[in-house]
């Protein structure tokens, strides 16, 4: 018999705990973009990357911004790190790759939405990365059950308004827990 994820965690956030120290995802914040039967797909959203989104344009020929645009793009992740990935608020309008993800945030993976950006037609808040983390079927409730993650409700605010280098601490408060005296041992009295 084969054991159904009782715990859907589209729309959370998981928080590496220090024990993936060491590790690609060590300090990682990871939003859940979608999580079933088949596995878990997310976004880290505290990595920059020494890129920055006029760099995306100035690679795609998108030359005629209105303004600039210095944010950062971040690694989203270890998988297809050539591939972009938006996160942004729902809007008005609809990109060619979107996937409604929460009431509020939408995922889009097509190169129209940059165009967009580019000439302040696009959402009103986005994040862009490059790659994505992802987990086959079990996996992710494997590593949660081993204590690899926290997991909290996504908060929109945590992604698009907090300071990157915030993100995992402002997240974890959620659960009313301060990371930095989290222990990386295992505890043992």
């Amino acid at each position: 018999m084969t054991k159904h994820n009782s715990t859907n965690l589209t729309n959370h956030f998981l928080i590496a705990m220090p024990c993936l120290n060491d590790s690609e995802f060590e300090h990682s914040i990871i939003f859940i973009c979608a999580n079933n039967e088949e596995g878990a797909m997310g976004i880290v959203i505290n990595r920059p990357l020494e890129l920055r989104l006029d760099d995306i344009f100035e690679q795609l020929k998108i030359t005629d911004t209105t303004t600039s645009h210095p944010e950062y793009i971040l690694a989203g992740g270890p998988l297809q790190t050539e591939r972009g990935f938006v996160l942004h608020d729902h809007g008005d309008k609809t990109w060619e790759g979107t996937q409604a993800i929460s009431s509020v945030i939408s995922l889009t993976t097509s190169q129209d939405i940059l165009g967009d950006i580019a000439h302040n037609k696009g959402p009103e808040r986005s994040l862009i990365a490059l790659g994505y983390a992802g987990w086959d079927a079990g996996q992710l409730e494997a590593e949660i059950a081993q204590n690899a993650w926290l997991t909290t409700p996504a908060d929109s605010d945590i992604i698009f308004n907090t300071p990157i280098e915030h993100r995992a601490t402002a997240a974890a408060a959620q659960l009313g827990i301060d990371l930095a005296l989290i222990s990386p041992d295992a505890g043992h009295a």
